[in-house]
Parts: C-alpha cells; sequence; structure tokens
C-alpha cells in the first residue's frame, strides 16, 4: 500500500524540487499540496487520508508551526515531518513543541528524505543531524522564546482604517466608508506601519491579529 503524503509549501520551485525528489519511489503517493497553512487545512478538512505531511515552516496567511499544532489537535494519527530552510533554534524548538514528528533542512537529499519518512512513520524522529544536534542543546537548556509585549498605541482612526484593510479594501474603498480621502487613508497607513514597524498590508494585519489590536 502506497504511503500518502501532502505537502504545504509555499514557494513553487522549491515544492517543485520536493515533488521530484519524491517522484524516485513508487511507494510513496502525493495526494496534495498547499500554499499556505489555511489553505492546506482545507484541503485536509476535505481529505485527511494522509499517512504524512511535508511542513515548510514561512508560509503566508498561517505559518508551518500554527498549522502543524492545529493538525496536532485534529488529527493526531497523522505525522508531521517540517521541511525548511530554517535551522535556527527557536524555529526548532516551536516545531517540536507544536507536535512535529522530525525536522528536515530542504537540501536533504531525495534518498534521506526517503528514509526519514520511514522513519517517522515507524515511531522515530527524521533529524537532518545538524537539527538534532540542536534539538539536544535545546532539551539540555530549554530556551525562554516568549515574545516581549509590545507597547502600540493606535487611535481609533487607526484601528478602524486596519481593520478595513484587512478585509481587502483599497484606499479609495476605505475613504469612502469612513468619509475621508483616499490622501488621509494613505498618511493614516503611513502613521499605522510607523507604529507597528511594519513594511506592508499584511505584515501590518498580522502584527495586529498578534497583538490582538484587530481580529482576524
Amino acid at each position: 500500500m502506497a504511503i500518502k503524503i501532502a505537502i504545504a509549501e509555499d514557494n513553487s520551485f522549491l515544492l517543485k524540487a520536493i515533488l521530484e525528489k519524491l517522484s524516485f519511489f513508487e511507494d510513496l503517493e502525493v495526494k496534495f499540496y498547499g500554499y499556505n497553512g489555511v489553505e492546506f487545512l482545507e484541503k485536509l478538512e476535505q481529505d485527511s487520508n494522509v499517512h504524512l505531511i511535508l511542513m515548510d515552516i514561512e508560509m503566508p496567511k498561517m505559518n508551518g508551526i500554527e498549522t502543524v499544532a492545529e493538525i496536532t489537535k485534529k488529527y493526531p494519527q497523522i505525522k508531521i515531518i517540517m521541511i525548511t530552510v530554517f535551522d535556527d533554534d527557536e524555529n526548532i524548538f516551536r516545531a517540536i513543541q507544536a507536535g512535529a514528528h522530525g525536522y528536515l533542512l530542504k537540501e536533504v537529499d531525495a534518498k534521506s528524505l526517503h528514509q526519514g519518512i520511514l522513519d517517522t512513520l515507524e515511531g522515530g524522529a527524521a533529524m537532518t543531524p545538524s537539527v538534532a544536534m540542536k534539538a539536544l542543546k535545546l532539551l539540555r537548556n530549554p530556551p525562554n522564546f516568549e515574545e516581549p509585549k509590545e507597547e502600540i498605541n493606535l487611535t481609533a482612526r487607526e484601528i478602524e482604517i486596519l481593520e478595513q484593510t484587512s478585509k481587502g479594501l483599497n484606499y479609495n474603498q476605505i475613504g469612502e466608508n469612513l468619509f475621508i480621502s483616499p490622501k488621509t487613508v494613505r498618511k493614516h497607513i503611513e502613521n499605522i506601519y510607523g507604529k507597528l514597524q511594519v513594511h506592508s498590508k499584511l505584515e501590518a494585519v498580522q502584527k495586529a491579529v498578534r497583538n490582538r489590536i484587530i481580529e482576524r
């Protein structure tokens, strides 16, 4: 019986590379893939007949670590291997904490990836050697990665504009809704970027949601 795999990866070039590595093995069958955590969870809801998931960390809308936490709650029987370019301590620690069963770097060769999948399904933990060393260190000295609470003071008007932005509205539409000019909206958005220390609408909305300034 084929091992059913699903992949969460937002970079189409890297997704192609993973699919190519998996294609060498007849015992593996890729069921589906998603380009972000939200899309991936929707697809998983439609078809959860999956043995193992290969999960990227940096994805828009919902990152890999948040997605792993959701999957672990809803589908504890599915094994998850993080497959990422990031091997920093915090990502490793948070991924394992969220419920990941393995952690491989994207440069992993096809044979090692296949073996890692088999090992994980047999109850082992697939890990790139450098990651395994870091994981051991983290176990010996558990770090404190708690983010300090940021003091963010947005005005009521700025929060209103952020809420409208999160719904995908442009400057003109927001201006019409709030009875102000698009130029004024732009000025408010610039102030919001400065206060939140971000450079895009997406970053602003994500940070505001994270800090509970607005609801998602």
